[in-house]
């Protein structure tokens, strides 16, 4: 029985009875460190997401990562499950990565998303203060813990591989498996099977070797600070209409709740590196002082997107 992807989630987006939101004061990223510790600013200071700005150093020794299993078609089904926080896929056993610095092999267990609303951007980290659409955590194990128990005692017992996303107007075929089950998961509590494909068609495989590297922690409670991230500079694309079933078509409510709400903007805001070193790898760009020119249609979601937010701002009879 394959229980890895099921534990994995209940830690890293993890629901207590009290529980952490994204749009209410007394419960919002701001007010995290109040139930969970490890997530108060002034206690930790290696916390997750960050802004990638001027103090990137090149390191030479971060070549391409090896993504074993990517490419291939797994076995079994996988799940895309709404936990009132995110949607997450968890997937079966058979994908690896390992190579690019990371000390050692980690295990696949489940990828999830962070965006925003139809005129705000939701990604977690930014470049240069440049937030994107979206932003996709692709969630490993280190392989020679027996479970996530024992990773989280590791302070390099997580890998996580940071994809942006940003909007256009041609669809994306490669997300077309997820955003098509978006409808059987838009309540809290809900899940819908999803036939595997290769995880390799929702990475830039053409600059799979541009990214930045450094140590943080995870970026929903417990925070617990055991994550080496690998932020990848170029996005991935996928249309307006794909963005909108996430902005207007997922709810962190039940279906049985007296009202529907939205789950928008649910992402952290970023901390400050302090003394860590953020690596760039060798064919990533450094960024330097002046803020690089923003990819098309990045960071633009207002007005492309207008007609179909006054159409869901619109009375109802």
């Amino acid at each position: 029985m394959m229980i890895f992807p099921v534990i994995a989630f209940s830690i890293i987006c993890l629901a207590t009875s009290t529980d952490f939101c994204y749009d209410e004061g007394y419960c919002d990223p701001y007010a995290w460190g109040y139930f969970f510790p490890t997530c108060h600013p002034l206690l930790e200071s290696h916390h997750s997401p960050i802004d990638l700005s001027y103090d990137v150093t090149r390191d030479e020794a971060l070549e391409p990562l090896r993504l074993e299993g990517f490419d291939s078609v797994q076995k079994g089904q996988w799940r895309l499950r709404n936990d009132g926080h995110t949607v997450v896929l968890e997937v079966g056993s058979g994908m690896k990565v390992s190579g690019g610095g990371l000390p050692g092999t980690y295990s696949t267990l489940q990828l999830h998303f962070h965006w925003g609303s139809l005129a705000t951007n939701g990604s977690e980290h930014t470049i240069h203060s440049h937030r994107f659409p979206m932003e996709m955590h692709i969630v490993n194990m280190k392989s020679t813990h027996p479970n996530l128990t024992s990773a989280m005692e590791d302070q390099t017992g997580l890998a996580v591989l940071a994809v942006f996303i940003d909007v256009s107007y041609a669809e994306s075929v490669s997300f077309s498996p997820i955003t098509k089950a978006l409808t059987s998961v838009a309540h809290k509590g809900q899940s819908a099977v999803v036939r595997p494909f290769p995880l390799a068609n929702l990475l830039p495989q053409d600059h799979l070797g541009l990214y930045y590297r450094y140590h943080g922690s995870l970026t929903t409670p417990p925070c617990s600070q055991v994550v080496l991230w690998t932020v990848y500079e170029v996005p991935m694309i996928i249309s307006w209409s794909q963005y909108e079933q996430f902005a207007v078509g997922v709810f962190s409510t039940e279906e049985e709740a007296d009202q529907d709400v939205l789950l928008q903007n649910n992402f952290r805001h970023v901390h400050p590196t302090y003394s860590r070193r953020v690596l760039a790898s060798r064919e990533a760009h450094l960024l330097g002082a002046a803020c690089p020119a923003a990819p098309p249609h990045s960071g633009v979601l207002l007005l492309p997107l207008l007609p179909l937010l006054l159409s869901h701002l619109e009375p109802t009879s």
